[in-house]
C-alpha cells in the first residue's frame, strides 16, 4: 500500500510566507487529502474504477502514514455530491453522504447539484452528513443570515485550521429556480473578506482554508461561467487565504513551471497544483478518481507546500491495467454500500430498447456542437407535446448511450434531475425574440442551446432565415416549442417563459418521456435522428 504514496513523484516546491500569529519553535506538518464532484460514484464503475470501498482503503493508509509522521490531517471535499449515477440519485444520495461519514470526511462545500432536489432533501443529506456542509455566501433572504454553516474549526495535531465554505453563484442559473427560491448568493470575494478576519480574530487559525464549489478556470478565462477560485485568489488582500480546494470545472488543477495547464498530466503522473497571489489551488479532477494529497510544513511564519500528488483509484490505462498498485476495497465499507446498490440496480433492471451506434452526450459535445443524442431527446418530447420543434440546453445532457440495448439506467444518467415536458405556443413575432436570447449561448457552457426540428442563421447578431421542418417560418401560423421545465423557468440563463398564457406544464419528467421513445420505436437508427 505504500507503494500508492509514490505513483506521483512528490514535488519539492516553493515556500509562501505570511504572518502567522503562532511562532513555534519546532515546524509542524499538516496534510490536506481531498476530492470532489462525487456525482453519485459511491460504487465503482464497470471497469473496477474508483468508489468509495476503494477511497476507504486508500484514505485509511495515507492518514495512518501521516500521523505516525506527527502530521495533522484533514479530509475535505469540493462538494457536488448529488446526481449522475441512477443508483444513488434515486436514493437522494443517502449511500455518498453516509459513505462520506464513514470515510471521515471534515468538512465540504455546497455545490450547485446540492439543489438538484428540494431543499427539504438537502437537509436531510446535511443530517446524514457527520461533518460540516458549508457555505458563506448563501443567504437567507428572511434575514440576510447564511443559510448554512458559514466555516468550521478543526483543532488537530497542536494545530488549528479554519475552513470557509464558498458555493458559485451560478447555482441561481444552473439549479432548478424553486430550488433556490428564498436565498441569495452573493459574491465569494465579499463573503471572504467578511468572514475571515473574524474568523483569525477569534480563532488565530495556523491555516485558513476555503473550500469551494466555484471552478477553476486557467488565467482567469472563466468565459460565461461565474468567476471561480483563480479570481477569488487573484483578488483577495495577500496572506488572506493560504490554501484552495475547489471543485465545479471538474478538472485535475495541474500547472506547468511557467503558470500554465500542463496538458501531459495523466493519472499517475507529477501535478504541481497552481498558484495565484500566494494561495495554492487543488482539484482532484471528479468522481473520487484520485485522492489529493498535499503535505505542507508550518515553521513559524513560514508555510512550505513540500509535496503534492493526486493519486489514482484503481484508474486504468487503454490496455485496462490498473495504473500503479491496484486498491483493494474495504470489506465493511463494501458490506455498509452493497445493500444500497442492489436496491438501486433492482429499480432500474431490464433494457427498455436498442439503438444501432453511440449517441453522444459527451460534455465536450453537448455544450459545443449540435448532438446526435440532443435530437433524439428532443424528438421524444416533441412526440411527448405534438411540438413543431423543440429545444434544451446542452448542460441538462449528463451521460452518453452505447450501441446496443439500453437500460432505464442509461436513461436516468442522461437525465438525472426528473424535469418536467413542458410546451409553448409561440408566435412568429414572440419566437424570434425568444431565438435572438437563446440562440447566442455560447459554446463551453450548459446554456449552450440543442434544437431539433428548427433551422436557422445568425448574423449581425440577429436570428435569420428561420425556418421549422423544413418551411420558412410565417407571421400567420403558431408554432409549438417543446421545452423543460428547468429551461422554461429560467435556468440556465434562459428567458423566463412559464408565467406566459401560452405556456402549458406536462406531468412527464425528460426521464420517462425518453424510456417511452425507446419502447416505442427500438430499434433506433441513429443516422435517422
Amino acid at each position: 500500500m505504500r507503494n500508492l504514496l509514490i505513483l506521483s513523484t512528490a514535488l519539492l516546491l516553493s515556500a509562501c510566507h505570511f504572518s502567522s500569529p503562532k511562532q513555534s519553535q519546532q515546524a509542524e506538518y499538516l496534510t490536506v487529502l481531498h476530492t470532489n464532484d462525487n456525482h453519485g460514484r459511491f460504487w465503482q464503475n464497470e471497469k473496477g474504477e474508483y468508489g468509495m470501498a476503494a477511497r476507504k482503503t486508500l484514505i485509511d493508509q495515507l492518514k495512518s502514514d501521516a500521523e505516525k509522521a506527527g502530521h495533522a490531517v484533514i479530509l475535505l471535499s469540493g462538494g457536488d455530491i448529488n446526481t449522475g449515477v441512477p443508483e444513488s440519485d434515486l436514493q437522494f444520495a443517502e449511500p455518498d453522504f453516509k459513505g462520506m461519514s464513514k470515510l471521515g470526511y471534515d468538512a465540504m462545500a455546497i455545490g450547485n447539484h446540492e439543489f438538484d432536489n428540494t431543499r427539504d432533501v438537502l437537509a436531510k443529506q446535511i443530517e446524514w452528513a457527520s461533518f460540516p456542509v458549508l457555505s458563506a455566501n448563501i443567504l437567507d433572504n428572511t434575514n440576510q443570515m447564511p443559510a448554512y454553516e458559514p466555516y468550521t474549526i478543526i483543532e488537530r495535531a497542536g494545530l488549528t485550521i479554519a475552513v470557509l465554505g464558498l458555493t458559485t453563484i451560478d447555482t441561481v442559473k444552473i439549479a432548478n429556480p424553486k430550488h433556490v427560491h428564498g436565498l441569495t448568493f452573493i459574491e465569494p470575494l465579499a463573503a471572504t473578506e467578511n468572514w475571515v478576519p473574524k474568523i483569525k480574530a477569534k480563532y488565530h487559525p495556523d491555516v485558513m482554508i476555503a473550500v469551494t464549489h466555484m471552478g477553476h478556470y486557467h488565467g482567469a478565462n472563466h468565459g460565461i461561467n461565474a468567476p471561480g477560485d483563480v479570481t477569488l485568489a487573484r483578488r483577495l488582500p495577500k496572506g488572506m487565504l493560504d490554501l484552495i480546494v475547489g471543485g465545479h470545472s471538474q478538472e485535475p488543477v495541474c500547472v506547468d513551471d511557467n503558470g500554465n495547464e500542463d496538458t501531459s498530466f495523466a493519472p499517475g503522473k507529477t501535478c504541481k497544483p497552481d498558484n495565484q497571489n500566494g494561495v495554492w489551488i487543488m482539484q482532484a479532477h471528479e468522481w473520487g478518481k484520485y485522492v489529493g494529497k498535499a503535505v505542507f510544513r508550518i515553521d513559524g511564519d513560514t508555510k512550505t507546500l513540500i509535496s503534492y500528488n493526486l493519486i489514482p483509484v484503481n484508474l486504468k490505462d487503454k490496455a485496462g491495467s490498473v495504473i500503479g498498485e491496484t486498491i483493494q476495497e474495504d470489506p465493511q465499507m463494501l458490506a455498509f454500500l452493497k445493500p444500497f446498490q442492489e436496491k438501486g440496480q433492482a429499480q432500474i433492471a431490464g433494457a427498455v430498447g436498442y439503438v444501432d451506434s453511440f449517441l453522444d452526450g459527451r460534455r465536450s459535445t453537448v455544450r459545443f456542437k449540435q448532438s446526435n443524442l440532443a435530437d433524439l431527446i428532443i424528438n421524444a418530447q416533441m412526440a411527448a407535446v405534438e411540438a413543431d420543434f423543440g429545444i434544451i440546453s446542452g448542460g441538462g445532457i449528463r451521460d452518453s448511450i452505447e450501441q446496443g440495448d439500453v437500460s432505464y439506467k442509461d436513461v436516468l444518467k442522461v437525465h438525472p434531475f426528473k424535469n418536467r415536458i413542458t410546451y409553448i405556443d409561440w408566435k412568429a413575432r414572440d419566437l424570434i425574440n425568444y431565438l435572438n436570447i437563446v440562440a447566442k449561448f455560447p459554446p463551453d457552457s450548459g446554456a449552450y442551446l440543442q434544437f431539433h426540428h428548427i433551422k436557422f442563421d445568425i448574423k449581425n447578431d440577429k436570428v435569420t432565415n428561420i425556418s421549422i421542418a423544413g418551411e420558412p417560418l410565417t407571421n400567420d401560423k403558431t408554432y409549438r416549442m417543446s421545452v423543460n421545465s428547468y429551461n422554461a423557468s429560467g435556468g440556465d440563463g434562459y428567458p423566463k417563459i412559464n408565467h406566459l398564457p401560452e405556456y402549458t406544464a406536462t406531468d412527464l419528467t425528460d426521464a420517462q418521456v425518453l424510456k417511452d421513445y425507446f419502447q416505442k420505436n427500438s430499434p433506433i437508427k441513429a443516422i435517422d435522428l
